[in-house]
């Protein structure tokens, strides 16, 4: 069975990937938000958008779950687009049902991150693949289970910062905390 947009939103994300992947093997992934991957990514929550207006969230039943995950990647990745992510996380709310839950829970650190304030699964990282700090390091694989992602070791928690040093943390790098104001995060 193919869905409409299912081919499409997979090449967006598959694009998007690529490019990520070329710029990394040419080490130009470090000291900021690249500007072609800017572009891309801003063009990609674009057609989103545009796809978003004519069929309502793509979900799993709507564009199969390939598809829906591929749109979950193009909304993560829409870094420069705080409000954007904030609504599609509260449309990944209203039909948790239908999508991949382990992709509500990404988008939901990953829109906590941005903001500066504690992660609820642990899913993103800092230097040395370390978790950003975490609301409750005790309820963390409790949650993660609830969203179908694996757990994490007693070692692995106990490495996660407080999140009292969320501010020292963010401070590390002045030109991130410039980018996240200029946008709108803080």
């Amino acid at each position: 069975m193919e869905f409409k947009f299912e081919k499409e939103l997979i090449d967006l994300a598959e694009h998007d990937l690529a490019v990520r992947e070329k710029l990394s093997a040419e080490g130009k992934l470090t000291g900021g938000y690249h500007p072609e991957m800017e572009r891309i990514h801003k063009a990609n929550a674009k057609r989103l958008r545009e796809i978003m207006d004519k069929i309502g969230f793509p979900t799993i039943s709507k564009v199969g779950a390939t598809a829906s995950d591929a749109a979950w990647l193009i909304i993560q990745h829409s870094i420069g687009e705080p409000e954007f992510m904030k609504e599609c996380y509260k449309m990944m709310s209203e039909y948790s049902h239908d999508i991949n839950l382990k992709n509500k829970a990404y988008l939901y650190d990953r829109i906590q991150f941005f903001q500066g304030k504690p992660q609820k699964y642990g899913t993103q990282l800092i230097a040395g693949g370390i978790p950003f700090p975490v609301e409750h390091k005790e309820n963390l694989n409790r949650e993660r289970e609830e969203m179908n992602l694996l757990p994490l070791s007693e070692k692995e928690i106990n490495q996660i910062p407080d999140p009292e040093e969320i501010p020292e943390i963010d401070g590390r790098d002045q030109e991130y905390v410039s980018w996240r104001k200029k946008v709108g995060w803080t």
